[in-house]
């Protein structure tokens, strides 16, 4: 049966909506910009944080949205910080994230050489949201980041995809659907539960020795669902509940990682254990 396009044309942008990242507005240049002291190639790292920090966005996001919150509240803190674009489309500006996800992982392996050519560390941290907690597990494990990257922290990351609350199901219904998102969008169908990408991801365990994973999750969350299946299992992790540390917080997919300060002085604690402080609602 062919496909009905106006179905199909209804579903996959709520799809995209739902997996995606919806950011704040727009930046001006669809290319990562120096901003609030980030993406800075001449910075140097400290003897107090000696390894650069990586930002990978989620999908629809781009370098410079997704980070707003999160770049300038680390540069303040004294890190080298540095995000890029990745999964772009032809035509589809400021929005990625939507290309396939082991084409992103490789962008992301020539990025973070470039960020360690820059900087003369030999190894970084990476803090992804969404897609982009998930995406570098895939550059872990398959493009050679094991040897060059020391953290990893996900905020709500899709690192078993996820159903979208049974949304996904829906797919069955609309004849072609599913190999439209995969032809036009496969970021987006990668991080379905059951895809190939995940299943050889996790196939084996979730993590790769000599990494250390921290995972921080909302109970919220409306877009990776269950947002149990975000947590990894391996012997160097620390899964977070963000409600845990903070039982009123209502931050969801997005504001956890645009903008939820519990969230990221968790992050920051996850960077520099050896520091790490309490964190709590009134986490600054």
């Amino acid at each position: 049966m062919k496909l009905c396009w106006s179905r199909a044309l209804t579903v996959v942008p709520t799809l995209a909506l739902a997996v995606g990242l919806v950011t704040a507005a727009p930046a001006s240049a669809d290319a990562p910009t120096v901003s609030s002291g980030w993406n800075n190639f001449s910075c140097k790292p400290s003897a107090a944080h000696p390894r650069p920090v990586v930002l990978a966005h989620g999908t629809l996001g781009n370098a410079v949205d997704n980070w707003l919150g999160l770049a300038p509240y680390l540069v303040h803190r004294g890190y080298c910080v540095f995000s890029l674009d990745y999964g772009q489309l032809p035509g589809v500006p400021f929005f990625h994230g939507l290309g396939a996800v082991d084409a992103s992982a490789r962008q992301l392996a020539v990025y973070v050489d470039r960020v360690l050519a820059a900087t003369g560390a030999p190894r970084t941290d990476i803090v992804g949201h969404s897609q982009g907690g998930m995406m570098p597990r895939v550059y872990l494990k398959s493009h050679g980041g094991a040897d060059k990257v020391n953290a990893l922290i996900g905020l709500a990351p899709s690192n078993h995809g996820t159903d979208l609350n049974g949304l996904t199901r829906l797919l069955d219904q609309f004849p072609g659907a599913k190999e439209y998102i995969d032809a036009s969008a496969p970021g987006l169908s990668d991080q379905i539960a059951g895809s190939d990408t995940l299943n050889r991801l996790n196939d084996g365990g979730d993590t790769v020795p000599g990494v250390h994973y921290t995972v921080i999750a909302t109970r919220y969350d409306e877009v990776v669902t269950p947002y149990r299946t975000q947590f990894l299992e391996g012997p160097d992790v620390h899964n977070v509940l963000l409600q845990d540390l903070c039982p009123s917080d209502r931050s969801e997919h997005v504001a956890i990682g645009l903008a939820d300060r519990v969230a990221f002085h968790e992050a920051a604690n996850a960077l520099d254990p050896a520091h790490a402080t309490p964190t709590t609602c009134d986490a600054n």
